[in-house]
């Protein structure tokens, strides 16, 4: 998975937020986060919707059976960075839940129907996370 985001990480930084294969026309963005244990900086590639205020992303984990460990790092550590375009951001994040959570996954998997698909392959509910400027 490393070589795939890395990849991914080197062509988005090449072509100022553009990306081919998989991710082509799709809102991408690199959430760098802080490892809970480690302390360490990691980057994820991840698609994300423009939302009142910020920007949603989803932990969705191609449906596997655990979130992600971004999302972990990030309950644990919610300040983070993003690049977004040719731009850095400082932002927040926290979880969505209720009815501000189903309208925007609702959103998501409209625009984007593999993020249904991820649902229907586990039984977890995929939580949706806000990253919001940082005060």
């Amino acid at each position: 998975m490393s070589d795939w985001n890395d990849k991914i990480i080197e062509e988005f930084r090449a072509n100022g937020g553009k990306v081919g294969g998989n991710f082509e026309g799709a809102p991408l963005l690199l959430l760098h986060t802080v490892g809970a244990r480690s302390g360490q900086e990691r980057v994820h590639p991840m698609m994300y919707q423009k939302v009142d205020g910020g920007y949603a992303v989803f932990a969705s984990y191609a449906g596997a059976p655990t979130n992600p460990a971004w999302f972990h790092n990030l309950v644990a550590q919610p300040r983070v960075t993003a690049e977004i375009g040719t731009g850095t951001q400082e932002l927040v994040a926290r979880v969505a839940d209720g009815e501000e959570r189903e309208r925007i996954w609702s959103a998501q998997k409209a625009a984007y129907p593999g993020f249904a698909d991820y649902e229907q392959k586990t039984t977890r509910q995929i939580p949706v996370v806000v990253l919001e400027p940082a005060a």
